[in-house]
């Protein structure tokens, strides 16, 4: 492992993480690629989809709500395979989803209540500096300990299985999964989202990103099925 600064305290990074290297604070740099690397795309789009942006401007309706992590190795219309348009994006340090978190709700009530898409999906992601983080209670400043304490209290509540594994990977890991399961039963509680399972068919599913391997595990409820509505009420 590997850490970083963050302020006045430190940040673990992961070993593999390629996110920390000395061009990443060249900020003139970066900002050129970005601008230059919108051209490229921008006219790719042009020879090879000269409607997709023209149509896009008239709408959209994705039909997945996507909740993951900020981590920029786990961007999720790359790695589905999907266009823009099609996944409808909130993210945030380790995809968690505090109950009653106005962020997450007021995304909810957009994305579910009036574009009307039909899945949400909670990613999680191995290697995840959140979940490393909290596998102790080290300081990392007021935002980031207020931020990862539902991730902390995850891991003190699942400790001794936690404890039992052998690398602090496999520990994260496995405290991600804890996670996604805790989102999804969050969403799932919801009353926009149970209103939509109700009466649209919506589900909700949890899945963790192998960063090794690029694929998705899902990691849905216990049974492997999507959670199901309970009954719901107008907040």
């Amino acid at each position: 492992m590997t850490q970083v600064r963050v302020g006045t305290h430190d940040w673990v990074a992961s070993q593999n993480s390629n996110a920390l290297t000395s061009e990443s604070y060249d900020f003139a740099d970066a900002f050129d690629r970005v601008l230059a690397g919108n051209k490229s795309y921008a006219r790719r789009c042009g020879e090879h989809e000269p409607q997709l942006w023209q149509s896009l401007a008239k709408g959209q309706a994705p039909d997945v709500l996507w909740f993951g992590c900020g981590d920029s190795r786990v961007p999720e219309t790359t790695i589905c395979d999907c266009k823009p348009g099609d996944i409808f994006v909130h993210r945030n340090i380790a995809n968690i989803i505090p109950q009653g978190d106005l962020s997450s709700e007021s995304i909810i009530d957009f994305a579910v209540g009036a574009v009307k898409v039909k899945k949400i999906v909670v990613c999680g992601h191995t290697k995840c500096g959140g979940a490393v983080n909290s596998l102790t209670d080290a300081d990392l400043g007021p935002a980031l300990n207020n931020w990862l304490q539902p991730l902390r209290d995850l891991r003190r509540k699942h400790q001794a299985e936690i404890d039992a594994l052998d690398s602090i990977d496999d520990k994260a890991n496995r405290l991600a999964e804890y996670n996604v399961r805790k989102s999804v039963e969050t969403i799932v509680s919801n009353p926009t989202v149970q209103k939509a399972m109700a009466e649209r068919g919506v589900t909700v599913h949890g899945v963790l990103f192998d960063i090794v391997t690029g694929e998705l595990k899902v990691i849905d409820a216990d049974d492997g099925e999507s959670l199901s509505a309970a009954p719901w009420s107008h907040r």
